[in-house]
């Protein structure tokens, strides 16, 4: 099987011209850091001990950010480096006030140009956030006897079954992690099943807030919904929108004020999601639009990413989507660290442990259908908001984590070294 990967792994690499070009014309890639990806480097080697974390994306790079933060203010640790795949985690990680921290994007993982990563970098200890498994990267780290750590680590049971179906390959991969910090209980589960040494749960670290996060201010949006019943629909799919837009013409009987705010999951879909929209004679208005709002606007779609934690500071009362069709879910916690009150459909397979821990804390409501989603919101836009209250809360189990997660790897690092 590692074969057949390798071959895999080699024809993305011989198709990458095609691949990023492709991804050029999206705005998808740097137009001078892609090289990176191909091992030539654009930041200087460090001198002396260096962590190295690596995460797919802005989800999993915003998960560790608290955790890197208290890392930096370490005396004893000089050197952090970064590594991602995506333009917008760049793009995020350039807002960050970070001293001892440095950015690459990762490399593409044939043997040769994971080699020649690690030669470059040579990193004293390895961490990969969430479920970011690369064969070729591991087997070259455990060759070099590099420490090799999956953090805030996660397996769904979707993705535990196709491991599954390779028992040796899946094997081999695992065993090479020397430790794992899961971010849930039944995760750790299939991580020793899988074949991994040591595992060990502290919570989930994307309970954990940055301390220095800052967000957008929408001066306009402020005004927009001053003296009006708001909601917001976040991390929405195909279908998911539409019913979006009759519970709002539903609520608009009773209330007459509704303020309805639209994030989809794929902001490439809102001219689409508008046309729908307007079909059921909604005044939408889409945030990057050229247009001035006006006062008659009824449903705000959010079409540009990095503004979803500024829009959950002005509005406490969210569906979060993916979950009233057959998709999975979405981690609700970034949301409930600003105080929001959150309410979801029944397919959430992939975060039902975070669900079933929000519903017995009061802060999350599963609701089956269309109806009992309006059911639901009907409810909560009469009730008064206890937003700190819910912040308080999940900040103390943030701290928390995030400091057990801390001792934990600081006292691995002293150990492996």
């Amino acid at each position: 099987m590692i074969l057949a990967y390798r071959f895999f792994i080699n024809l993305i690499f011989v198709l990458s011209p095609i691949i990023l070009i492709l991804r050029f014309l999206k705005k998808k890639e740097h137009i001078v850091r892609f090289k990176e990806k191909f091992c030539f480097f654009t930041k200087k080697k460090v001198r002396g001990k260096l962590l190295w974390f690596h995460g797919a994306s802005v989800g999993e790079l915003q998960s560790i950010i608290p955790l890197i933060e208290k890392i930096e203010k370490n005396k004893n640790i000089k050197n952090i480096l970064i590594t991602t795949n995506t333009l917008s985690s760049a793009k995020v990680i350039d807002k960050l006030n970070l001293k001892k921290t440095i950015h690459q994007f990762f490399p593409i993982d044939t043997s040769y140009h994971s080699n020649k990563f690690l030669n470059y970098w040579q990193p004293s200890a390895a961490f990969f956030i969430d479920s970011e498994i690369w064969p070729n990267t591991l087997i070259n780290l455990n060759k070099r006897r590099i420490p090799i750590t999956l953090l805030n680590g996660r397996i769904t049971k979707k993705t535990f079954n196709r491991w599954c179906y390779f028992p040796n390959f899946s094997n081999l991969i695992f065993k090479k992690f020397n430790y794992c910090l899961s971010s849930n209980k039944i995760s750790s589960f299939y991580l020793k099943k899988l074949g991994v040494k040591k595992v060990k749960y502290l919570g989930n670290l994307k309970f954990s807030q940055s301390e220095n996060e800052k967000l957008i201010k929408f001066n306009y949006l402020s005004k927009l919904i001053k003296n009006k019943k708001v909601w917001c629909a976040s991390s929405t799919h195909h279908n998911e929108e539409l019913l979006c837009g009759l519970a709002h013409l539903e609520l608009k009987k009773k209330f007459k004020n509704i303020f309805t705010i639209i994030i989809p999951r794929h902001v490439e879909r809102t001219h689409l999601i508008k046309e729908e929209l307007e079909k059921l004679n909604l005044n939408v208005y889409t945030h990057e639009s050229d247009l001035k709002p006006n006062k008659n606007i009824e449903v705000y779609i959010v079409d540009s990413y990095g503004k979803t934690k500024s829009i959950y500071n002005y509005c406490k009362i969210i569906f979060l989507g993916g979950s009233l069709v057959k998709h999975g879910g979405q981690n609700p916690l970034e949301a409930t660290r600003y105080g929001c009150k959150i309410l979801h459909g029944p397919h959430v397979e992939n975060f039902n442990e975070i669900y079933n821990y929000l519903r017995n804390l009061k802060i999350s409501t599963k609701v089956k259908n269309h109806s009992q989603l309006l059911i639901k919101l009907n409810k909560l836009l009469t009730q008064k908001s206890n937003s700190k209250k819910i912040q308080n809360k999940l900040n103390k189990i943030g701290d928390k984590i995030l400091n057990d997660t801390y001792n934990e790897i600081y006292q691995f690092i002293k150990n492996e070294n």
